[in-house]
């Protein structure tokens, strides 16, 4: 059959080839992009407050920039450069701590499994510092995305209305079934920023208060990097206090280690199965195998954004799925 026949079809093929050269040129500023209908959906309810006190809608978009950039940038800069600064020295810690040599040792019957596992460890360890200075060397795709999120955002507050009237048209469902599609999507999106911002802001803080009540060096760094780690329910936070505690038993403080221990594993408790499940119930039921999943593909192709664009993703795909089945598959 042909295809190029009508202008019409001809038409559609333009724009299909257009589109996704575009999708290509852009997939770098990808975080950047849906940075923008995340935050929004964030920082709506301040500028509609801000609204109907001051009544003029650019100053009250320009003090929400202000408050996203004081509230949210700031705070990220200033982990990623503990992060980048602070990483050399924990890897060079762990590396020449006692544990590893204890453990290039061990045998098991015949087999001699120790060097093995020293390797995996120091490997492990490198890996960590790599990845730090991976945040640096992508300064500048950051910077951009953070722009593209900052100005998008901006433009996003100025004029909602016209925005969401431009993309109504291709939204393939009823008007009914829009609105509840669009309440949806910004119910998922608030569980999962509040719910992700305040595990992770709750877990790194403890992690930190546990690294300074053990006498482990480099606390604000685990810190750091549990508020990281703890994007990944229930499995998260364990990357970090796991190692811990066997490092305070390896040093011969076994009071310590189960102290570390049960400090990780009440911590990650409450906040996986009661603040996670009370935000979740508060805005929207999601899975915590949803959000786990979703932020370990999100971290493959975004990078550290992907931790929570990759959830929202995955919870917009099943969202459009069950709106699919409601309105075409009666």
């Amino acid at each position: 059959m042909p295809v190029f026949d009508t202008k019409h079809q001809r038409a559609a093929w333009l724009v299909a080839i257009l589109g996704i050269i575009l999708v290509i040129a852009l997939s770098p500023y990808a975080s950047g992009l849906l940075g923008v209908p995340v935050l929004y959906v964030a920082v709506a309810p301040l500028h509609e407050r801000l609204m109907r006190r001051i009544k003029i809608r650019s100053v009250c978009s320009g003090i929400v920039i202000v408050a996203v950039l004081v509230g949210l940038v700031l705070p990220l800069a200033w982990m990623v450069t503990l992060l980048v600064g602070q990483a050399p020295s924990a890897a060079n810690a762990i590396v020449k701590s006692p544990l590893l040599q204890r453990v290039g040792a061990l045998r098991i019957g015949a087999f001699d499994i120790g060097p093995q596992l020293q390797r995996a460890g120091s490997e492990a360890v490198s890996f960590l510092a790599g990845g730090a200075f991976a945040l640096l060397g992508t300064a500048a795709r950051m910077t951009i995305n953070l722009l593209l999120t900052i100005f998008g955002l901006f433009y996003l507050l100025m004029d909602p209305s016209s925005a969401w009237r431009s993309l109504r048209p291709f939204i393939p469902f009823s008007d009914a079934n829009v609105d509840v599609l669009h309440a949806r999507f910004g119910a998922v999106t608030k569980a999962t920023i509040i719910g992700t911002g305040l595990a992770a802001v709750i877990q790194g803080v403890t992690m930190w208060l546990a690294f300074t009540v053990f006498g482990l060096p480099n606390g604000v760094f685990w810190g750091a990097v549990t508020m990281m780690f703890s994007m990944l329910p229930v499995v998260g936070v364990g990357l970090v206090w796991g190692p811990a505690a066997v490092v305070l038993f390896s040093d011969g403080r076994p009071g310590a280690a189960i102290g570390m221990a049960l400090w990780g594993l009440i911590s990650a408790a409450l906040v996986d199965y009661l603040l996670r499940p009370y935000v979740s119930n508060r805005y929207a039921q999601t899975h915590p195998l949803i959000t786990l999943v979703g932020a370990i593909a999100g971290v493959s192709y975004l990078g550290i954004i992907g931790l929570l664009i990759g959830p929202l993703a995955l919870l917009y795909f099943f969202e459009l799925l069950t709106m699919y089945r409601k309105e075409y598959l009666r």
